[in-house]
C-alpha cells in the first residue's frame, strides 16, 4: 500500500527563538491582554480611559484606606495629569513601583484591604503605553521624580527635600503610535469621575477646575441616569460592605449599575446576579403571594456596591467580578447581599408603607401584562427557535459577547436593510466577531405599543431571540448592536424607528453603551492614482482639492451599491461607529411623543422649517 506524508514546511527553532523581554516591553507587544482595546478615544471602553482609570483606582485606593480627601484631575490636548494627596508611594521604592511588573503594596492586606487593584499591573501599563510618564511622590518633608518614554526610565532626581502636601503625582501622555489620532472626551471622563463619587462620599474630585462630588451615594447615582419617571422615592440601603439604592418605573426590563471597590463592573458578575436573585426573592417572601420573580423585576432601576478582599476579576479590565467570597474563609457574596436584604429591605418595607404599595401595584400591573402576552410569547418563542434553526435573516458570528473565548467586546451584529446591503456586509465582515440581521423592509412604529407587539412582529420578535435579550440583557450575545441603514431618507426613518423600539422596550441596551449607528463614506473620490472615501460634504470638498483636475465623484446612495470589497474597509479596524447615548435630560418620552406620536401635522411644520435641500451630487 503506498503511503502518503503529510509534508510540512519545518521553520527553524533554534536558541535565537527564545526571547526574554525586558522591562514593560511585553506590555507594550501585546497592550489588550492589560488595557483591552487601543481605539483613538471616540469610544467609552478605549484604552486612553483605562489608562486614565488605572491611575486613578490608585487614588481612591488612598481614600478608601483613610489618607486624603480630593484629587485634582487635568486634561489637557490629550496630556493628563492626576494628583492625590494620600500617603505618597514609598520613595525608596518609587521607581519599581511604576515600572517592574508584579511590583506593588497591594500585595500587602495590611496596607490595602479591599482595593481595585491587586496585581501589580495599574500604572506599569500606563508608563509602558505612554509617550512620557512622569511620578512624583511627596512624604514627610522629602520628594522624589522620575521620567520615563514608552516604559524606559530617563531621569531620576532622586530623593530631595519639599514640603509640599504628601500625596502622588502621575503625568501621562499616551503613545500616539499606538493610540493614533486619539482624543479625549471630557463626557466619558466625567461620567468616570462621578461614578467614583458617587461611590466615594466625601470625597472631592477637580476635574479641570469643575468640582464633582456626592453626599448621597448612589441616590444620587439613580437621580443622574433614571430616564423615566420613579414609581416610588429611591429605597437606599447602606451597611458594612454593602450599599444598595434601587427603585421601579413604567419602563421595560431591569437596569443595574454594578460596583466592587469602586469599580464600575459594567458587565456584572457575581454581585450583580446575587443581588438581582435577592431583591426579587425577598420582595415576594413579604407580601407572601405566588409572585413571578420576573414580575418582580420588570422596571427595577438598582445600583449595588460591595466592597470585597483580594477581588478576582474575570479580565485585567475589571469589568465583570468573578470571586465567590467576600474573603478568604467568609461569606460568600450570594449569602452576604441576601442576608443584608432580607433583613433591611423587609424593615423598610415595613417601616414604608405608601412605596410598599406602589410597588405591589406595580408588580400586579406586570403580571397582568405578562398574562395577557403569555400564548404569543410561547409561540413566538418557539417561532424563533424554528427559524433560527435555518434563518437567513442572521448570519452568526463564532464569537458572542458573554463567551469566555476572549476578545468577546470586539463582538457585534449589523442591523440592515435589505438582501442587497446585507450580502455586502455579509461578503466583507470577520465571520469570528461579527454578526448581521437582515431587516425585511421598514419595521413597525412601536411607540406607545405594549410589549405584546415584540412577539406578535415577526421582525422584532426573530430581532430579540438574535440578539438573546427576551429574558434581559445580561444575556446579550454581542456588546455593539449596530444599525447599518442607507444614507438617504428612508434609511434615515428605519434608524429611528429601530431607535424608537429599542427606548421603548430595552432602553437598558442604550444606556450601557451597546446601540451604535454605522457611519459609511457618502461619496468616493477617485483619480487614476488615489481612491478617497468621504463622510462628510467637507471631506469630499477637501478630497477634490488634494487630488486635483476632473477626478470621478460617486454618491453612495445606498449600502447596496457600495461593492464587498469596498465594503470590508469601511466595518474593519477603522469602522466608523456613532453610540446612541441617553441621558435624564433627554427627556426621552417628550422626544418619542413629539417625533414618533401622531401629531403629524406638529411634525409637518417643523420639517419645513428645518428643510435643508442636499445637492445631487453624481
Amino acid at each position: 500500500m503506498e503511503e502518503f506524508v503529510n509534508e510540512v514546511q519545518l521553520v527553524d527553532y533554534g536558541d535565537s527563538n527564545i526571547i526574554t523581554l525586558e522591562g514593560l516591553e511585553h506590555v507594550r507587544r501585546r497592550p489588550g491582554m492589560y488595557i483591552g482595546k487601543l481605539g483613538d478615544g471616540s469610544h467609552v471602553d478605549d484604552g486612553i480611559y483605562v489608562l486614565l482609570k488605572e491611575v486613578l483606582d490608585n487614588c481612591i485606593d488612598e481614600y478608601r484606606m483613610g489618607a486624603g480627601r480630593s484629587i485634582d484631575v487635568r486634561v489637557n490636548d490629550g496630556h493628563v495629569e492626576v494628583r492625590d494627596y494620600g500617603r505618597g508611594i514609598p520613595l525608596g521604592k518609587m521607581i519599581e513601583a511604576v515600572s517592574i511588573m508584579n511590583t506593588g503594596g497591594k500585595y500587602d492586606s495590611k496596607a490595602f484591604k479591599k482595593t481595585v487593584g491587586l496585581n501589580g499591573v495599574g500604572t506599569k501599563a500606563v508608563n509602558a503605553l505612554s509617550s512620557t510618564f512622569i511620578v512624583q511622590s511627596f512624604r514627610d518633608g522629602q520628594s522624589r521624580k522620575a521620567e520615563f518614554e514608552k516604559g524606559k526610565l530617563v531621569n531620576d532626581t532622586d530623593l530631595f527635600p519639599d514640603n509640599t502636601e504628601r500625596g502622588t503625582l502621575i503625568y501621562f501622555v499616551p503613545d500616539n503610535t499606538l493610540f493614533e489620532n486619539y482624543f479625549y472626551k471630557d463626557e466619558y471622563i466625567e461620567t468616570m469621575l462621578r461614578n467614583y463619587a458617587y461611590l466615594n462620599t466625601g470625597l472631592t474630585i477637580n476635574f479641570n477646575g469643575k468640582k464633582i462630588l456626592s453626599k448621597n451615594g448612589l441616590t444620587d447615582l439613580l437621580n443622574e441616569n433614571i430616564t423615566a419617571q420613579a414609581l416610588y422615592p429611591i429605597i437606599h440601603l447602606k451597611g458594612e460592605d454593602i450599599e444598595i439604592a434601587f427603585t421601579h418605573s413604567d419602563q421595560y426590563g431591569e437596569e443595574y449599575y454594578s460596583f466592587v471597590n469602586g469599580q464600575h463592573t459594567t458587565q456584572g458578575g457575581t454581585h450583580q446576579s446575587a443581588f438581582r436573585e435577592a431583591v426579587a426573592r425577598t420582595i415576594k417572601e413579604f407580601y407572601s403571594k405566588n409572585m413571578e420573580l420576573a414580575d418582580i423585576r420588570n422596571g427595577i432601576i438598582a445600583a449595588v456596591a460591595i466592597s470585597v478582599e483580594e477581588p478576582i476579576f474575570e479580565s485585567q479590565t475589571k469589568t465583570k467580578l468573578g470571586s465567590r467570597d467576600m474573603s478568604k474563609g467568609g461569606a460568600s457574596v450570594n449569602k452576604f447581599i441576601s442576608d443584608f436584604l432580607k433583613k433591611e429591605l423587609d424593615n423598610y418595607l415595613h417601616r414604608n408603607s405608601d412605596t410598599a404599595n406602589t410597588l405591589l401595584q406595580k408588580i400586579q400591573d406586570s403580571e397582568k401584562e405578562r398574562k395577557a402576552i403569555a400564548g404569543v410569547t410561547k409561540l413566538a418563542r418557539e417561532r424563533a427557535k424554528k427559524v433560527n434553526l435555518h434563518n437567513k435573516k442572521l448570519r452568526d458570528c463564532r464569537i458572542h459577547y458573554n463567551d469566555s473565548k476572549g476578545e468577546t467586546d470586539s463582538s457585534c451584529i449589523f442591523i440592515t436593510e435589505g438582501d442587497s446591503a446585507s450580502g455586502s456586509i455579509t461578503k466583507s465582515r470577520d465571520v469570528n466577531t461579527q454578526a448581521v440581521f437582515s431587516l425585511k423592509g421598514k419595521p413597525l412604529n412601536s411607540y406607545g405599543l405594549t410589549k405584546k407587539i415584540v412577539y406578535e412582529n415577526e421582525e422584532f420578535n426573530l430581532l430579540q431571540a438574535a440578539l438573546n435579550i427576551e429574558d434581559g440583557i445580561e444575556g446579550l450575545r454581542y456588546n455593539k448592536v449596530i444599525v447599518a441603514t442607507d444614507a438617504d431618507v428612508d434609511g434615515m426613518h428605519i434608524r429611528l424607528l429601530l431607535i424608537t423600539f429599542f427606548l421603548q422596550f430595552f432602553p437598558d441596551l442604550i444606556k450601557k453603551g451597546h446601540v451604535h449607528i454605522l457611519q459609511t463614506p457618502l461619496f468616493r473620490v477617485r483619480s487614476k492614482k488615489e481612491t478617497l472615501y468621504c463622510y462628510s460634504e467637507e471631506e469630499r470638498l477637501a478630497a477634490l482639492a488634494k487630488l486635483g483636475v476632473n477626478p470621478e465623484i460617486t454618491r453612495f446612495k445606498g449600502l447596496g451599491e457600495i461593492s464587498p470589497d469596498e465594503f470590508k474597509h469601511f466595518i474593519g479596524k477603522d469602522m466608523r461607529l456613532d453610540q446612541v447615548s441617553l441621558k435624564k435630560e433627554d427627556a426621552v418620552a417628550d422626544l418619542l411623543s413629539f417625533y414618533m406620536g401622531k401629531n403629524t401635522p406638529e411634525r409637518q411644520n417643523f420639517i419645513i422649517d428645518n428643510l435643508v435641500v442636499e445637492e445631487d451630487i453624481e
